[in-house]
């Protein structure tokens, strides 16, 4: 099988900025076609893009893209997506969940609804998004689930920094894992996939740590190439995992990540949660 998603059909939800789009031109750079679910469809003052600035950036790399305005936490949205996402490129092959929302408050500072928004976001709109797009990935020859979240790790340490967010996160692992368990006959692969170090996106410059973070984290672009070694992969073969970012990248001959963080020394790369 040769290594490319030219011609595949990728859904994913949110994907206007960040890692999400990051994956988006990896992909498009290939030529596959880019389905996008996400809500920001008017520019906002705090972040950076637009569902259609994204689906513009995708047509450039080379791809095709197609903007579907909706929340992931509306069924009807989700199956819209779908639809027309069969509709204008004859199937699906590949489903990345993406769409997340963190907090890190303690449990008696988490206000109820920031809690249920991080609980329908994460763990729902995983498990309803890739639910509505099984169909068809049963028809593709290589289909692939992918979400962004961290394995699961038991450790007392996760369990109790953040409990909210941590059922969220690791929500969406177990909803994957159990894809990867019920679809395995039907050649559907499902893998998380979680980076060793933080990454320059909104979330941690706006909710984590401000500009200090930023400056020791990598670029989206090490999410993106690790992504796409994943998702070439032999679907019936690879499946299952809750796979590292940078373990991806060495398994695949990578050992310089000097261009992620270019002028940024390997000790002073900042960790990421749940590791």
């Amino acid at each position: 099988m040769t290594a490319s998603l030219a011609g595949k059909t990728l859904l994913m939800s949110g994907g206007s900025r960040g890692i999400g789009l990051a994956i988006a031109l990896r992909a498009a750079s290939d030529g596959a076609n880019v389905v996008l679910l996400a809500k920001t469809d008017t520019p906002d003052p705090r972040l950076e893009g637009t569902i259609h600035t994204a689906a513009e950036a995708i047509h450039e790399a080379g791809g095709q893209a197609l903007a579907v305005v909706g929340d992931v936490r509306n069924d009807e949205d989700i199956a819209n997506a779908v639809t027309q996402a069969v509709s204008a490129f004859g199937g699906i092959d590949i489903v990345v969940n993406n769409a997340s929302v963190i907090s890190l408050a303690r449990t008696l500072d988490l206000d109820p609804k920031r809690f249920d928004l991080m609980q329908d976001v994460n763990l729902r709109g995983t498990f309803m998004l890739s639910r509505a797009a099984i169909p068809h990935l049963k028809e593709s020859e290589n289909a692939h689930i992918l979400s962004l979240s961290p394995p699961i790790n038991l450790d007392p340490k996760w369990l109790g920094a953040h409990t909210g967010y941590t059922l969220a996160k690791y929500g969406m692992s177990l909803a994957t894992l159990g894809f990867a368990a019920e679809f395995a006959r039907d050649g559907i692969a499902a893998n998380t996939l979680w980076p060793r170090t933080t990454i320059k996106t909104a979330a941690v410059g706006n909710i984590l740590g401000g500009e200090a973070l930023l400056a020791r984290s990598r670029t989206p672009e090490i999410y993106a190439d690790a992504a796409w070694q994943v998702l070439t992969k032999p679907s019936r073969e690879y499946t299952g995992q809750s796979l590292i970012v940078e373990d991806v990248l060495i398994a695949a001959g990578v050992t310089d990540f000097s261009q992620y963080a270019p002028g940024v020394a390997e000790k002073d790369l900042f960790p990421d949660i749940f590791l």
